[in-house]
């Protein structure tokens, strides 16, 4: 027997532990791991070069090709590949229609994203609800059989929903198996502290910015949504958690935790609030930087499990968006699918002490099965073959004008990390190579998902 392709010569890292291994591929699917001589032969031999092999990233948080992006499914999936991301979950906006707001439905935002889509990697979405209606609730079923699995909502801002109907709608998931997600900032809260904000002394100040969002209007409003969900018995994701206070809160209402998972970023892991005093309003995101305490208290969330996934949150924006305008009108968002490995890993292993098969666990694995992508995230037989030759020990300086997101800056740019991404592989293709995208547009696949097992995790 011969395969297509063997990766060899390199340290095999799963949530479980590293080992010297070859990694057998064939049709786009993983067909054996382990020692290269005991594997078949194959057409074409990938040396590892002593490297690290990684399961490929599954980013389960990205905004691509749609409402508060500039990035197409072209340039925002050459991001992700350059950056070790093989798969990602990007947001289909109810209602959102090529820059207006009408009265969509979810099947038809679903629909806009699958149209015409070019991805380098394979992606799938998040029906994003911003109507209260009983028509929504009956979209439901429709969509999970068809293989979209996760929804999301706001609390805030102009797209928010009551606690009420944001009840119901975890009631249908309930029964459908299927996961909520939420944006969790309590709205009268953000909207009085904001004023206030505005009217003080120095409150045109880009630093101010998050006095207006503050950590307790974050978890009174995880608390609560997270409550609604056990109420209902429904799987919920907390999104992009920045703080002690809304972490704690996720924690105690987690019980056994096998209904309630709760994610962070990369960002709110590298990154505290003087942020804004060096960058402005570049810097922007909802909820905002917290404080270096706030970041000590997520890496000891990731530790303990109450937090299972790192994505990116990635807006991709240009500056002029950011920057033209006094703090209170910059778009919120920042981008961060091609930096959030290596920056993730030069501060989570290297700096904090976090181990390989954790950063797997956090970024791959733990992400996959929380989504019902059952064959990515893993490097075994049967799984797909998304692979990432990652160098742990090269040095470099990430530079805005080599990532391939079309977002014109980054709050990355001059950063200096240890770690960087050799090549990328998905299905067994090889599509970035050092920074250099070298597979062809359309080879991604949008994916059908499953109704995820959280009891497996």
């Amino acid at each position: 027997m011969t395969i297509d392709t063997l990766v060899a010569g390199g340290t095999v890292v799963t949530a479980d532990g590293t080992y010297e291994a070859a990694v057998g591929i064939d049709n786009g699917t993983i067909v054996g791991v382990g020692d290269e001589t005991a594997l078949p032969t194959a057409d074409r031999r990938v040396d590892a070069d002593g490297n690290l092999v990684l399961p490929g990233v599954v980013d389960p948080h990205t905004h691509i090709a749609g409402y508060n992006s500039v990035d197409s499914y072209e340039s925002g999936t050459a991001a992700a590949a350059a950056g070790g991301v093989t798969t990602l979950l990007t947001f289909a906006w109810q209602g959102w229609d090529d820059g207006d707001w009408t009265d969509g439905t979810l099947r038809e935002a679903v629909e806009r994203h699958r149209t015409d889509a070019t991805p380098l990697i394979d992606c799938g979405v998040h029906p994003v609800i911003t109507r209260e209606s009983r028509a929504v609730l009956e979209e439901l079923s429709d969509l999970v059989e068809d293989g979209v699995t996760s929804f999301k909502m706001f609390t805030t801002d102009d797209i928010r929903l009551s606690n009420g109907f944001i009840g119901e709608v975890f009631r249908e998931l309930a029964d459908l198996g299927a996961v909520g997600m939420v944006h969790t900032e309590d709205y009268s809260v953000c909207e009085r502290r904001g004023e206030a904000v505005r009217a003080a002394p120095n409150g045109a100040s880009t630093a101010a910015y998050p006095r207006s969002r503050p950590d307790y209007a974050e978890a009174m409003a995880a608390d609560s949504i997270a409550r609604v969900a056990v109420a209902a018995d429904a799987k919920y994701y907390g999104v992009h958690t920045t703080s002690e206070a809304a972490a704690d809160a996720i924690a105690a209402v987690r019980t056994d935790g096998s209904n309630v998972r709760a994610e962070t970023c990369t960002h709110y892991t590298v990154f505290d609030e003087s942020l804004y005093g060096r960058r402005g309003n570049a810097a922007i995101m909802s909820p905002p930087l917290r404080t270096p305490s706030d970041i000590d208290a997520l890496f000891e969330e990731l530790r303990d499990g109450v937090l299972s996934v790192v994505s990116t949150d990635h807006v991709p924006l240009p500056e002029s968006r950011k920057t033209d305008g006094p703090w209170w009108e910059s778009a919120f968002g920042v981008n961060g699918l091609q930096a959030s490995l290596p920056v993730f890993h030069d501060e989570a292993v290297r700096n904090r002490g976090l181990s390989y098969p954790t950063l797997v666990r956090l970024l791959c694995t733990a992400p996959a099965q929380t989504f019902g992508l059952l064959r990515k995230g893993r490097i075994e037989p049967g799984a797909d073959a998304d692979l990432v030759v990652f160098d742990p020990e090269e040095t470099h300086t990430i530079s805005a004008d080599r990532l391939h997101s079309n977002a014109d800056y980054s709050i990355y740019d001059g950063r200096e990390v240890t770690g960087r991404v050799k090549r990328t592989f998905v299905r067994g293709e090889l599509v970035a190579a050092d920074g250099d995208i070298v597979g062809d547009p359309g080879h991604g696949r949008f994916l059908d998902r499953s109704i995820p097992d959280w009891d497996e995790q």
